[in-house]
């Protein structure tokens, strides 16, 4: 009997500490589908350009930093280092990566050509990155232009001397030293401080004239529970800014997607922190999720599936950069739950 009892007790216990670490769902906040745009650094760069072409009627809006041309690996590691974060087997095919597309639209599998000529797109590089060549941002706003219907009109881009491989901001006081990476050398956290606000020149480009970034409260960051959106590649936890009011519904939306090296687990929450986009976004009404990626043998540095690692091993042609992608269709799954409206109580 004292057996049975201390038993129970102990699965009282346990069940009581998984219930302490259990995370939230992603919240049903009801945002406005006809204001979501996508912003990305080095591999979340890369994915954002994914997301964007596999469905540009549902964004209005993809932001790149320090990243190079859509599809550019072409479903092989070497090519990604050879062709696309470096240059060493030359430029990349940007003649080849149109009939690749037509492609994919000739199958359904990416977005349509007059989708993608609509959307706005700001790219961003540092002259001094010495991880993606800066020629390959270059690249990608050639690539952009090629498509867009105005590009004077709907492109924007941005190359900044003496700056490296990371995310610039405007460094202030309420930054830990230890947050931040030197400007030019990048490493670290890839925070750059450059006193430099690309979030919010970024965002400003993408959806117009912003109200002046305000403080947020640490309240407004939630750390969520991805695992429901379940793809190879995907850490268990996510994070989603809501600032205040947005609870109600018709807030708009922002996915900002972390590179390589910049998950949760590597450099804590200094990410979904000190981006900069948080105090744009709590001024403006502006959701932004922060999913998160997570390292592992086949992907160490925990980057987004820009290559094709997170597809079944027997494909030859892994379909990462489309609709039928494991990562694309988890981070859409994202954004359609925080479309949703919330459950009404009985």
């Amino acid at each position: 009997m004292k057996a049975s009892f201390l038993l129970a007790a102990g699965l009282l216990l346990v069940s009581a500490a998984n219930a302490e670490e259990r995370l939230p769902e992603l919240p049903r906040l009801a945002t406005a589908p006809g204001d979501l745009s996508v912003i990305g650094i080095s591999s979340g760069g890369y994915m954002a350009t994914q997301l964007a072409v596999a469905w540009p009627e549902r964004f209005q809006g993809v932001a790149v930093l320090a990243a190079g041309p859509w599809s550019c690996a072409q479903g092989g590691l070497g090519q990604a280092l050879g062709q696309c974060m470096a240059t060493r087997r030359g430029p990349p095919d940007l003649a080849g990566l149109n009939v690749h597309l037509r492609d994919y639209q000739s199958r359904g599998l990416v977005g349509e050509a007059e989708e993608l000529a609509a959307l706005r797109a700001f790219v961003w590089h540092g002259e001094a990155d010495s991880v993606v060549a800066p020629s390959l941002g270059m690249a990608l706003a050639e690539q952009l232009a090629g498509w867009l219907a105005s590009p004077e009109e709907q492109l924007k881009v941005v190359q900044s001397p003496g700056v490296g491989h990371g995310w610039p901001i405007e460094s202030n006081e309420r930054i830990p030293h230890n947050q931040l990476a030197e400007c030019r050398s990048g490493g670290g956290t890839h925070i750059l401080a450059c006193g430099m606000d690309v979030a919010g020149e970024a965002l400003a480009w993408l959806h117009g004239p912003l109200e002046p970034a305000q403080a947020i409260s640490s309240t407004q960051l939630l750390r969520f529970d991805q695992t429901p959106f379940d793809a190879r590649g995907l850490g268990d936890a996510g994070y989603v800014l809501v600032p205040e009011g947005c609870e109600s519904g018709g807030c708009s939306l922002t996915l900002a997607l972390h590179g390589c090296g910049m998950t949760e687990g590597q450099i804590d929450e200094a990410f979904v922190r000190y981006s900069g986009l948080n105090e744009w976004a709590a001024a403006n009404r502006r959701v932004v999720l922060y999913p998160q990626a997570s390292p592992s043998l086949a992907n160490p540095q925990g980057c987004w599936d820009w290559w094709g690692f997170a597809e079944s091993t027997w494909q030859l042609d892994p379909l990462h950069d489309t609709r039928e992608g494991t990562q694309i269709k988890a981070l859409m799954g994202m954004i359609e739950r925080l479309e949703e409206a919330a459950e009404e109580e009985e």
